[in-house]
């Protein structure tokens, strides 16, 4: 604890002194944040600034259900394209129209929801045309060459290459 301020000096002068002293002792050295630019000092006034950080820093978000809703179709839509079962695909599609319609229930949390349930059998014939594709796509690329072992040949094979003109 510092001393209390001696009388007849100036307040300025004194906490100057104070300050001056733990900066030759190395109390300011090596704290964080050091040399770098205060966060938020060019915003507004935030009063739950300390709540917003803390949540960042956690890696907390908190979306309304229904915003929550339409950003877990996204995902779902896009996470189906790596599936490789059907039966799969339609456990996550499905699981994901019961989350819908929960929503859906629920009106007043958030903004108004305007994400209906997916036709689940719609989006499985796509799927199952995209991996037909994929799958006859592959089939028709060239095969890898033979990873059988032959003995080394030494010299001139007698190959000739073929000029493209």
């Amino acid at each position: 604890m510092t001393n209390r301020k001696p009388p007849g000096s100036d307040w300025e002068s004194w906490v100057d002194a104070i300050i001056r002293e733990g900066q030759e002792r190395g109390e300011f050295d090596n704290l964080p944040g050091a040399g770098k630019p205060i966060d938020g000092l060019d915003k507004p006034h935030d009063d739950l600034w300390w709540v917003r950080r803390k949540l960042r820093d956690e890696g907390v978000s908190y979306l309304p259900p229904t915003l929550a809703v339409r950003k877990e179709k996204e995902d779902a839509l896009l996470a189906i394209e790596a599936l490789s079962s059907e039966p799969r695909v339609r456990d996550v599609l499905e699981q994901l129209n019961e989350r819908i319609r929960a929503v859906n229930r629920r009106p007043g949390e958030g903004p108004p929801s305007t994400v209906m349930p997916l036709d689940v059998d719609e989006i499985l014939a796509a799927w199952r045309q995209r991996h037909a594709q994929e799958a006859a796509d592959v089939s028709r690329s060239p095969e890898p060459a033979a990873t059988t072992a032959r003995p080394a040949k030494r010299g001139w094979t007698g190959l000739r290459r073929r000029r493209r003109g």
